[in-house]
């Protein structure tokens, strides 16, 4: 037995010890114990260390509010800082260890913060910390980032498996305690699918801590007896260890469960966590309420706890709190906790109530009762051993090693307020209630201010059955059962306790205290959101759970307002931390992102192909041949085959848009800045897409295959920001239109043939005449292949400015279509092409990419000024394109760059310097944007954006590269390296 375990009682398994560490020093505990519990039945009352004082502090509760007791747990990958001892249920081998101290937890020097507390007040970071200014880079920074954050993350990768998943429901129900429990029941018995989830690890809630009594069961008996006919029911899923941590549009919930994070060995076929998007019609609040701490001297110190924390040790996991034990109330709640003590054999107990009338709960033990006092002081150093009461002016002080708080409840409605709703003010009972008609969410229990354990198990049956009745079910009325000695909480608040000496603490997490916020008020922060963040109250892991409500009231009295006038803060998920494990899922390392392959992958590498990832796809690079030893080897093969037989690319990757409806050219005549709306059907148009400050956002070509029908393709890593800048157009800008929008990049395979024989071979299997008369440049139009066997899109576009087409199939016939064509090729020395070979072929005909269309550039500065339409009356960017600076003559224009000597190169990103201009930034006057080896050119060629470019052709410049040294005379030219005439495009 641990000094503080009680020889018999709780819900632990005394047949199963289970060892476990605490700084290295071993101890044990029960399976069923907390880490918070077990540390607490071998004694251990320090468990941690404040903030920003270093302040020795204890367990305060025993559930997710806890602000103290944050350990850390596991070694090497497995280290996760900042764990609520409260909610780390004990295992076999668990290793914690405390954080934010040094060298130890008994001997912290950090303390000696509390000493500087007069200059470590609210708001001290704005005042200190700025003169002199050069020490801020050298000492006030680095001071600053070693004492922020509490515990430390680890170096070493997880080893363990997270995973997400969706899940659907008729009604979700958000805690199982006792108004959760019954509403669960009541809808589940009319057969809606429900779901029911609890944080902790065990269903019950607060019932898992009571004595009373319901109906011929003991509170535990009734739990037990409500999860056996809830696993019964086949449409009902029980879920504990599942925080529900927001609520999102469509009744969406975001819950993460603990799957494996009580197991010393986590089993690698399951997810230590699993991140749950739960759908539900309807969810119904059952998360109770809080009880509050009260704001006295000494109130953090190690053995000073909630009263409602006391007796879920002392009921549920059998550890006694302590010898001498006073219970500071202002609710009835204090009694049972008296009551409770007194049976398990504490004899010495005494009860300091502020109110000076009698308490309404049947009390009849042996505790002394001091009414209408309070506890001013409570004294000691790292445990409790004395505290101070004051009734009347007069002081009396008395010895205890533990000390239980209760200054009311505050009802749970965090979830209730995540989609905009605010917090309203109940001056009759002083607490803040959810927002008023909050569609497809509920409120049951005490987080609807229902008062005692029978009423919150009527208002559960009620409204369980009510749901369930709105979904269409027919629900049985239930009549609760009765229960014994009911507690009734309700509280006289207590804001300010007179006559306090020492720091009174508001939140325990942050190391705020009484005067923090009256200094904020004279300081002129007294708004709630002002005083939130220049005194850090509410804010860190807890959120304020604990804080909250007293802050708002202080700053209330300070301000001379009701705490409904000051109001809350904004409240926003994530209500619990949630781990980074679990909202990356399976998201990390190679799946970091999930690969995307074209219909024509297998055929790619069929052929030979190396791969390179683009975004998310994965693309043929190139395609090697026997005796190749160099990749450039390859590319120069392929270049050199298209320009003279024929050459296949696949281009799945593009985007590809489908936009219809009878105002679908209005539309884009909106969004291109050239003119389409009287684009003929059967003809494609290059477009350039332009933000609203002017700037390109992309490019590509667009079909108008009929009438009220299009056919957008966009750059390969673009494709879904223009979908989403389309959709927002359509949806926001200009709602009147009649247009459609839909994704069919994963539909089509699509392929480029390109190459002086490229017509031959497509005219093989193509059925229509696709001759240069009858299929001109820009021609676009639905063809069958194959004698009608399939349906497909030919456009006649080039990339490579040789003789092209780009042909899609549907995805499923992409590969034998693909081996088709390389058939019919064969004899025309057909050969497959990858995006090297491709971007040496843009280049070549001076064709921009996203590394000319950086997001800096406009129309003008391409060489695109005259496609921007003059005469339409609007599109988006036109006015912003008007400013003086994008029409400036000495902006970066697009230009070619080659190198004087052929034997010499160049690399993408060097600078432009004028001829004999020293090398430094100053100096620069553009870059190279894309380059490359030319076989036909016989040199490197690139393509820059330089000042005033297109005035400069002939000069010669100095081509810069700082990072390797590089230096390479150069030329600036045209942009256009092969066929500027564009006579083999038309051929």
């Amino acid at each position: 037995m641990t000094p503080f375990r009680l020889s018999a009682g709780g819900l632990i398994d005394r047949s199963r010890p289970l060892s476990f560490s605490f700084d290295g020093k071993a101890l044990s505990g029960f399976s069923g114990d907390s880490l918070a519990s077990a540390l607490l039945a071998n004694g251990r009352l320090l468990v941690g260390r404040s903030f920003k004082y270093h302040r020795p502090r204890g367990i305060l509760t025993a559930g997710s509010a806890e602000p103290n007791a944050l350990m850390t747990i596991g070694r090497g990958g497995r280290t996760e800082p900042n764990t609520r001892a409260t909610m780390q249920e004990l295992y076999d081998g668990l290793e914690a260890s405390s954080q934010n101290r040094w060298p130890s937890l008994d001997f912290d020097i950090g303390a000696f913060n509390s000493l500087l507390s007069p200059f470590l007040s609210a708001g001290f970071y704005y005042k200190t910390f700025m003169w002199p200014s050069a020490l801020w880079e050298k000492l006030y920074e680095p001071f600053i980032r070693r004492a922020a954050g509490l515990g430390r993350a680890s170096y070493e990768a997880d080893p363990d498996g997270y995973e997400k998943a969706w899940i659907h429901c008729d009604l979700l129900v958000v805690g199982a305690g006792a108004a959760g429990l019954a509403a669960a029941l009541a809808a589940g018995r009319a057969g809606a699918r429900v779901i029911l989830v609890d944080e902790h690890s065990r269903c019950g809630g607060g019932l898992l801590s009571e004595t009373v009594r319901i109906g011929d069961e003991s509170a535990k008996e009734f739990v037990a007896t409500a999860l056996a006919e809830l696993a019964s029911l086949s449409n009902v899923t029980v879920m504990p260890r599942t925080t529900v941590f927001g609520w999102y549009d469509g009744n969406v919930f975001g819950a993460v469960e603990r799957v494996q994070k009580h197991v010393q060995a986590p089993l690698e076929r399951l997810p230590v966590e699993r991140l749950w998007r739960v759908v539900a019609k309807k969810a119904l609040l059952a998360t109770g309420a809080e009880e509050r701490p009260l704001v006295f001297g000494g109130n953090d110190l190690p053995g000073v706890m909630m009263a409602g924390a006391m007796r879920t040790y002392l009921n549920r996991y059998a550890v006694a709190p302590g010898k001498r034990v006073a219970i500071f109330t202002t609710n009835d709640s204090g009694y049972a906790l008296a009551r409770d003590l007194e049976a398990a054999g504490t004899s010495d107990v005494i009860i300091i109530d502020s109110r000076a009338e009698g308490a309404d709960f049947p009390y009849a033990g042996a505790a002394k009762i001091i009414k209408g006092a309070v506890v001013s002081d409570a004294h000691g150093g790292k445990s409790l051993s004395a505290i101070t009461i004051t009734r009347e002016g007069r002081t009396q002080r008395l010895a205890v090693d533990a000390l239980a708080m209760s200054g009311g409840f505050n009802p749970v409605i965090s979830l209730a307020c995540h989609r905009g709703g605010r917090p309203q003010w109940d001056a009759k009972s002083n607490v803040f209630l959810a927002p008023s008609d909050l569609k497809g969410l509920m409120l049951a229990g005490a987080a609807a201010n229902v008062d005692g354990t029978a009423a919150c198990l009527h208002d559960g049956f009620a409204k369980g059955a009510e749901c369930a009745e709105a979904l269409g079910y027919s629900a049985a009325r239930t009549i609760a059962p009765a229960v014994t000695d009911d507690l009734a909480s309700t509280a006289k608040p207590l804001w300010s306790i007179p006559g306090v000496r020492g720091k009174a603490f508001v939140d325990f997490q942050n190391d705020v205290h009484r005067k923090d916020l009256g200094l904020a008020v004279r300081e002129g922060y007294g708004h709630v959101e002002l005083a939130k963040r220049y005194t850090t109250n509410g804010m860190a892991t807890d959120q304020g759970k604990l804080s909250n409500v007293n802050a708002i009231a202080l700053l209330a009295e300070a301000r001379g307002v009701s705490p409904g006038d000051v109001g809350t803060t904004t409240f926003r998920p994530f209500y619990s931390p949630v781990s980074f494990g679990a909202l990356t899922g399976t998201s990390h390392g190679k799946h970091f992102q999930p690969v995307r392959k074209s219909p024509l992958h297998e055929w790619a590498k069929r052929n030979g192909a190396v791969f390179v990832e683009t975004g998310l796809w994965y693309r043929s690079s190139w395609f090697p041949r026997a005796g190749e030893t160099a990749w450039r080897e390859s590319v120069d093969r392929e270049v050199v085959n298209i320009r003279k037989n024929a050459g296949l690319c696949d281009v799945s990757m593009l985007g590809k848009i489908e936009i219809t409806g009878t105002d679908a050219a209005e539309f884009l005549n909106r969004v291109y800045c050239n003119a389409f709306l009287k684009l003929p059907v059967g003809k494609a148009r290059y477009g350039l897409m332009l933000r609203e400050d002017g700037m390109i956002y992309d490019d590509g070509t667009t079909s108008r295959l009929d009438e009220n029908r299009y056919f957008m393709t966009t750059t390969t890593a673009y494709a879904a920001g223009v979908m989403n800048h389309l959709e927002f157009c359509a949806q926001a800008l200009w709602p009147e239109l009649d247009v459609r929008l839909a994704s069919v990049t994963d539909q089509w395979a699509q392929m480029a043939v390109a190459g002086p024989k490229s017509r031959q071979i497509l005219q093989a299997i193509v059925d229509t005449d696709i001759s240069d008369e009858a299929f001109p440049f820009l021609a676009a139009a639905e063809v069958s292949l194959f004698g009608s066997q399939v349906r497909g899109r030919l456009f006649r576009i080039s990339f490579s400015g040789e003789l092209a087409y780009e042909l899609a199939v549907p995805a499923g016939y992409g590969d034998s279509v693909a081996d088709a064509i390389m058939q019919a090729g064969a004899e025309h020395g057909i050969q497959p092409y990858g995006v090297e070979a491709l971007s040496v072929l843009r280049i070549e005909k001076g064709h921009v990419t996203h590394n000319e269309i950086n997001g800096t550039v406009v129309p003008g500065d391409l060489g695109f000024g005259r496609m921007v339409s003059t005469t339409k009356t609007d599109f988006i960017g036109k006015r912003m394109l008007e400013r003086e600076g994008l029409n400036a003559p000495d902006r970066p224009q697009l230009v070619g760059i080659m190198p004087l000597d052929p034997a010499t190169g160049f690399r993408t990103g060097s600078h432009i310097l004028a001829k004999n201009a020293e090398a430094t930034l100053e100096n620069e006057q553009g870059y190279i944007t894309s380059s490359c080896y030319s076989p036909h050119v016989g040199s490197t060629i690139g393509l820059a954006l330089v000042r005033r470019g297109r005035e400069r052709h002939g000069e010669e410049i100095m081509v810069w590269n700082g990072l390797r040294g590089e230096f390479t005379p150069g030329r600036i030219c045209a942009p256009v390296f092969f066929d500027a005439a564009n006579e083999k495009l038309h051929a």
